[in-house]
């Protein structure tokens, strides 16, 4: 039994007829129009591991008569060999060359481990940029034995297989938790011991963990994944800067950071141990160095900026306070926009071609390339960086218009030209993004016939062909992150989340079915909250000055902005206040606060 990749999937029939079957069940319509009885399909775990013992009798039978043809005398000699038959030598066969070779059962766990390692490690190759988990490569053979390794990995492997296919006789989930709760033993025990704390095969099975919950998305993966992740970085800790000596440690190093800017960016927390620490004496990859240092500047703004939103009051300093933080992160985003136009050539996408767009009845949600432009990269890897340097980009943008909505309110955040410039960068971002998946999900390698594509990527088990699990586990994030964003059309929307509902079911993970369910929209949710959580103006004397200028009229052409809205509700009783409120309330705070706004920004009168 072995892996030989993905076969067809349609019934028997049509595949004796060399036809293209619908897979309709429980029979397919090209036998039914035929007239013919459909056979049905096979079980998908016997198509993915198919017993190869009659192929090889076929060949062993064609190679014995082979022999015995070369054997035979010619025809002309046919009196000869009657006269001499008598005196003829019987050449006997000898038993191995009769013998069929039997099958070879390879184990489960063989299989999944195979099957792991040729979807989720990628190999570096000269030339090109680094892998992706390539240090359990050596690490399995020198540590292979240690428990929390090992269970990591068989865990990742059994629900990786498990999910690609479906069998009667393997239940995969079952036996996959199983090594996932003997490998959360085994680290617990590791971590109590000071000598295997600081070890790298100690931190290469928390990263395994934290993919096992990307690959199996349970109830509550995305804490579990999370807890992973600091747990990792508690580690790296410990471990200090004498695990940059070693390639593996260095390699462990990186893989931690790539998921700490992937947790405090999805998250909103702000980085441990501040950006500096993170790549101090730690580059492997200068340029995609650079860009995880501006991602993770990205995550430390984001966290300052909402631990001040919500605590902040609508003060003159407070707005000049935002207004700074809305210019560091415009300078950023100019930092990353930099960086995309300096990278050397060999990084650079290019434009394979360019789709027609769909008839007006099709179903946006199954179609597997967005009408546009299509993109191909050096390697996955390559893709991976200029994803999250576009997601970087889009969080930025989404911080530019949450500080000019704080610090403009109540006039209509949609009005400043911060908010026009943040859209114009947030649609080219997600149309770059858009371009990037059918590259990931495979698209031109179906096509090799219509497009001379080289794939460069290694793997480090089998062919590069075919769909990669890695491949859905770099998109999930840059999908997840662009599928929130208010700039979407509702066509794109619903083509992103038709494509991360293609990830969990075909390439086994998982997570892409909980991120597609995500009804977040960024940035308008996150205005709202910030003007419902931080309070507006200060009570006193100049109360009814600001309650003047918080119920301003709307923009002409726009609805009531989401603070009017809050405040809508409730201005019926304060309309029965503000006859008291008006012979005490004196004073312009209301108009200082607009000036210095005004300062900053363009705001209508």
């Amino acid at each position: 039994m072995v892996y030989t990749g993905k076969p067809s999937k349609g019934c028997q029939m049509c595949r004796m007829r060399r036809i293209k079957c619908d897979e309709t069940k429980p029979s397919c319509n090209q036998c039914i129009k035929s007239r013919r009885q459909c056979p049905g399909y096979k079980d998908e775990f016997d198509l993915m591991l198919r017993n190869e013992t009659r192929a090889t009798e076929r060949r062993a039978q064609k190679a014995s008569r082979a022999s015995q043809a070369s054997d035979e005398p010619p025809a002309s000699a046919a009196s000869s060999r009657s006269a001499s038959k008598k005196g003829r030598v019987k050449v006997e066969r000898s038993p191995f060359e009769m013998a069929v070779i039997p099958a070879i059962r390879i184990p489960t766990d063989t299989q999944a481990q195979c099957h792991f390692v040729s979807n989720f490690v990628l190999l570096p190759r000269p030339g090109g940029t680094r892998g992706f988990m390539d240090f359990l490569i050596p690490l399995m053979r020198i540590d292979g034995k240690a428990p929390h390794l090992q269970h990591a990995f068989n865990a990742c492997a059994l629900s990786s297989l498990g999910n690609r296919v479906s069998s009667d006789a393997v239940d995969f989930p079952d036996q996959a938790f199983g090594e996932y709760v003997k490998a959360l033993r085994a680290t617990n025990l590791a971590i109590k011991d000071p000598e295997a704390k600081t070890s790298d095969s100690l931190l290469a099975a928390v990263l395994l963990l934290s993919m096992f919950e990307n690959i199996t998305a349970s109830k509550n993966g995305e804490y579990a994944w999370g807890s992973h992740v600091d747990g990792a970085i508690s580690l790296v800790k410990a471990r200090g800067r004498k695990q940059l000596r070693s390639p593996v440690g260095l390699q462990l190093f990186v893989a931690v950071r790539i998921a700490l800017i992937i947790h405090t960016l999805s998250s909103g927390e702000s980085p441990s141990m501040g950006v500096d620490w993170w790549f101090h004496d730690a580059i492997h990859d200068e340029s995609a160095a650079a860009c995880q240092r501006l991602s993770l500047m990205a995550s430390e703004l984001r966290a300052e900026v909402t631990n001040i939103m919500i605590t902040l009051s609508r003060t003159p300093e407070n707005v000049e306070l935002i207004i700074a933080l809305m210019r560091r992160a415009q300078s950023v985003d100019r930092e990353i926009a930099e960086w995309m136009r300096n990278l050397p050539e060999n990084w650079r996408s290019r434009t394979l071609c360019w789709q027609p767009p769909l008839p007006p009845d099709a179903d946006y949600a199954k179609a597997e390339v967005y009408p546009g432009r299509v993109d191909v990269y050096h390697d996955f890897w390559m893709a991976s960086v200029w994803n999250n340097a576009r997601t970087a980009r889009l969080i930025l943008m989404s911080l530019t218009v949450r500080c000019a909505a704080w610090a403009c309110s109540p006039v209509d955040y949609r009005t400043t030209p911060e908010y026009a410039g943040a859209a114009r960068v947030a649609i080219e971002m997600i149309t770059d993004i858009l371009a990037s998946v059918p590259y990931h999900l495979g698209w031109h390698v179906k096509r090799r016939q219509v497009f001379e594509v080289q794939n460069e990527t290694g793997f480090a088990c089998v062919e590069d062909d075919g769909m990669k699990g890695l491949a859905g586990y770099f998109l999930t994030w840059p999908l997840a992150c662009t599928m929130i964003q208010d700039y979407l059309t509702d066509n794109q929307r619903r083509w992103v989340q038709g494509r991360l509902r293609y990830i969990g079911d075909e390439l086994g993970v998982r997570y892409a079915h909980i991120l597609a369910q995500l009804q977040v929209r960024i940035p308008s949710m996150l205005i709202r909250r910030d003007g419902l959580m931080a309070n507006p103006y200060q009570v006193g004397k100049n109360f009814e000055k600001f309650l003047n200028a918080r119920h301003a009229a709307p923009t002409p052409g726009y609805a009531l902005n989401p603070l009017q809205q809050r405040e809508a509700m409730h201005k019926e009783n304060v309309d029965k206040r503000r006859a008291e409120l008006i012979a005490k309330a004196t004073g312009a705070a209301g108009e200082e606060v607009r000036r210095v706004a005004k300062k900053w920004l363009t705001i209508p009168e």
